[in-house]
């Protein structure tokens, strides 16, 4: 999963950028309203942090602007401003959760997950399945053939790209691009690496293999 954090202030935007990586999320960092908006409309993210005190555009008006393109783009937003009528308006401009400053990471952490299990729901299916393996969006609990996998959330967030990606032949670079963030060097073996725990866990006590390399294009989700 991808998260967008746009966020003008560099302390609180290194602190949300490495506190989400390290519960296994994926994140992008723009420093300005306009930068975030562009990012946004990619459509690449489950979920957007957005500052209201915001250079170039402010992100009522970019939270405003994404609803009036009709972009369903999850969002909480981070504000100093904690009294009723900021909340409402924060609310009313699109916002899905209003977060006051200063904040826990844990509780801002537990308002992002509250929000993408409701967005799950109401969006797409709770659980995705594949080569006998059920993988729960919502209590993310991963079965293969009536055996749990326990995985790390990195690992979960990859066998959910290749649910999600059946019999398709996934690159280093879009897994590359879609679990980690666009600083990683293209060449490193963090895929490669991933790939081999998440199959270890996935094919234990199993004679079949559930993802198969394939050379010089990628990993593939083998379905019957």
């Amino acid at each position: 999963m991808r998260i967008l954090v746009i966020e003008d202030d560099r302390k609180i935007a290194s602190f949300l950028t490495n506190g989400f990586r390290q519960n296994g999320f994926a994140v992008d960092h723009a420093a300005d309203g306009l930068d975030g908006l562009a990012l946004a409309r990619q459509g690449h993210y489950g979920l957007a942090v957005v500052d209201v005190m915001l250079p170039k555009l402010d992100g009522l008006s970019l939270v405003g602007t994404l609803r009036a393109e009709n972009i369903k783009l999850p969002v909480i937003m981070l504000s100093a401003k904690a009294s009723v009528d900021d909340r409402i308006r924060g609310l009313e401009s699109g916002g899905d959760d209003y977060v006051t400053k200063p904040f826990s990471f844990s509780e801002l952490l537990a308002r992002v997950q509250s929000l993408l299990r409701r967005s799950q729901q109401t969006e797409a299916p709770a659980e995705l399945r594949g080569a006998g393996i059920t993988l729960n969006l919502l209590t993310r609990e991963v079965v293969r053939a009536g055996r749990r996998v326990d995985l790390q959330a990195r690992e979960f967030g990859l066998l959910e790209l290749f649910l999600r990606n059946p019999g398709r032949v996934l690159t280093k670079t879009f897994l590359l691009e879609r679990l980690w963030d666009y600083s990683f060097d293209p060449q490193t073996n963090v895929v490669d690496v991933l790939v081999c725990r998440l199959r270890a866990k996935l094919d234990r006590d199993f004679e079949s293999k559930a993802i198969h390399t394939i050379r010089g294009a990628g990993y593939v989700l083998k379905v019957d």
